[in-house]
């Protein structure tokens, strides 16, 4: 595995291909987020870090078949691996103990 650190966008990412489970393609994804964040998200962007989480070892992909629907082009199909599913346990984790070590004054 090249890395394990992983940004925000990065643990966005995982987590909708994660959600989508065997229909996580491009397009799919810039859905989910849109609709999980609110956000305005670009094909672009998130081609370049589901390629970039594929580099780490993060994600595995494959060519599925082509549709009628999509002119009879193929699209690539994104999973999480092995490493990925422990970044995303391990990202968790963190977050919790940060999230219970706040002191109840911060929230008062």
């Amino acid at each position: 595995m090249k890395g394990s650190n992983i940004g925000e966008f990065e643990e966005l990412v995982l987590l909708a291909v994660g959600l989508l489970g065997g229909d996580a393609y491009g397009l799919a994804v810039v859905s989910e987020l849109r609709t999980q964040t609110n956000r305005n998200i670009t094909l672009s962007a998130v081609h370049k870090v589901l390629l970039r989480l594929e580099e780490k070892g993060l994600l595995k992909s494959n060519v599925g078949g082509g549709t009628k629907k999509r002119g009879g082009r193929r699209k690539r199909i994104y999973e999480l691996t092995g490493a990925g599913k422990d970044v995303l346990i391990q990202t968790k984790e963190l977050r919790n103990r940060m999230w219970k070590g706040i002191p109840k004054l911060v929230w008062e």
